[in-house]
């Protein structure tokens, strides 16, 4: 995962939130494998907003389950998280298996809101479908 990586043994890594996420999910999910990533740098926020965050997790919970119900599980244990502070969150949750037969994981979502100091097209200039 790209970013700065904030992996489950590292105990006191991460700002306030990020360690929240990690015990959270640690708790609800018993993982076997957890990082969590802060990518709220590259959304333009002012330094230390944790707004931002991508998780993978592997975990024996999703055995059997969809996609769809791993991640309402893990936005469950973080609703409160998700109610306030944490803005977006990239879920990669697979089983231990899947971990252990392809433990690639894919890039981080390009940002595509760009900072607020960026003006943006259709923001109060005319668009004429020119570059």
């Amino acid at each position: 995962m790209r970013g700065p990586l904030l992996a489950a043994a590292g105990g006191s890594m991460g700002g306030p939130l990020a360690r929240t996420i990690r015990a959270k999910l640690t708790a609800a999910l018993q993982p076997t494998h957890l990082e969590v990533r802060d990518d709220s740098p590259r959304h333009g926020g002012p330094p230390g907003a944790e707004t931002h965050f991508g998780v993978l997790v592997v975990s024996g919970r999703f055995s059997g389950l969809p996609p769809l119900q791993r991640h309402r599980l893990v936005h469950e244990a973080l609703r409160a998280e998700l109610a306030g502070p944490l803005h977006a969150l990239q879920v990669i949750a697979r089983t231990p298996e899947q971990w252990e037969s392809d433990p690639q994981v894919p890039p981080a979502p390009p940002c595509l809101g760009g900072s607020k100091r960026e003006r943006r097209r259709g923001d109060g200039e005319e668009e004429t479908g020119q570059q």
